[in-house]
């Protein structure tokens, strides 16, 4: 076939939208075409490139390699169409649907409370909130950014960094009548320490006397999936749970918690980041909004 019998933009649409849908069946509903159609094109690509790009082996689409380099390099070129579409016409204000990935925590105490203002600043903006303190492959998932706690692997995905937060050990004062306040690593064994469900970067509760830091397990009658979980089993009185200060701050100042063990406190800081995938390449002007609006207004501390 000739090159200029190709239409690039609109194979590339169809295939991000195999990904993005989840399946032939559902982009082709997307794209008002029939799943036959759609296979045949994804196949013709495949064939025109001289690598497979989809795995059709299993029943959940599963790309190779090329397949989530080529996604990742034809979704951005789509949306740099888009914007310049939109730059020449009557506006540039970003328009689209945002799929964010964010911690319970996050979502509740910083993103909960600016929300209102971005899409007051954003309205051709709609956001997709998804909650979990897993940590997502942003592909898979469907995702177009990621705010995560903790430090960051190297891959190929770009970060945003969000500021960073101290850590503290906090009970309810209903607890603490009832069972005492710990005042040495030994205290904390007779103390139902409320801990995450998963394995975290650091699994464990750091303490520090003098020049020495001990990490004991969290090693409780309870877990939890996602921070905010664990505050509210600390405020409900089931026990200790060593939580992100911008989570508890509130908490603190009313009473409801009491911070314990200080004196032992290493100091440490947990980092957040606003992640999205590519490597320097041009932004959705939706998500580029989005990143810049958390840069300015959503940081922890």
């Amino acid at each position: 076939m000739a090159r200029s019998e190709i239409n690039r933009s609109g194979e590339m649409e169809v295939f991000v939208e195999v990904v993005q849908q989840g399946g032939f069946s559902a982009a082709a509903r997307a794209c008002r075409m029939t799943p036959s159609a759609v296979s045949k094109l994804v196949a013709r690509l495949e064939s025109r490139l001289g690598v497979r790009l989809v795995n059709r082996s299993t029943r959940a689409l599963q790309l190779t390699a090329e397949g989530c380099a080529f996604y990742e390099r034809a979704a951005r070129i789509l949306a740099d169409i888009e914007d310049a579409e939109r730059s020449a016409g009557a506006g540039e204000d970003p328009v689209g649907r945002i799929r964010l990935n964010t911690s319970a925590s996050y979502a509740t105490h910083v993103l909960a409370p600016i929300l209102p203002m971005f899409l007051e600043l954003h309205p051709g903006i709609t956001l997709d909130l998804v909650q979990t303190d897993m940590v997502v492959d942003l592909l898979a998932e469907r995702t177009d950014v990621a705010v995560r706690a903790g430090p960051l692997k190297s891959s190929s995905l770009v970060a945003r960094r969000l500021g960073d937060t101290a850590m503290v050990i906090v009970a309810a004062p209903a607890y603490l009548d009832r069972f005492g306040e710990p005042k040495t690593i030994d205290d904390l064994e007779r103390h139902n320490r409320l801990g995450f469900g998963y394995v975290r970067t650091v699994d464990g509760w750091p303490l520090k006397t003098g020049d020495t830091t001990t990490t004991l397990p969290a090693v409780g009658r309870v877990q939890a999936s996602d921070g905010e979980a664990l505050r509210r089993l600390a405020l409900g009185g089931s026990g200790l749970a060593r939580l992100a200060r911008f989570t508890v701050q509130g908490d603190i100042a009313a009473g409801r918690l009491v911070p314990v063990l200080e004196h032992l406190n290493p100091g440490d800081r947990e980092a957040f980041h606003a992640i999205h995938i590519g490597q320097g390449g041009p932004l959705p002007s939706r998500v580029r909004a989005l990143l810049d609006f958390l840069a300015e207004h959503g940081r922890v501390s």
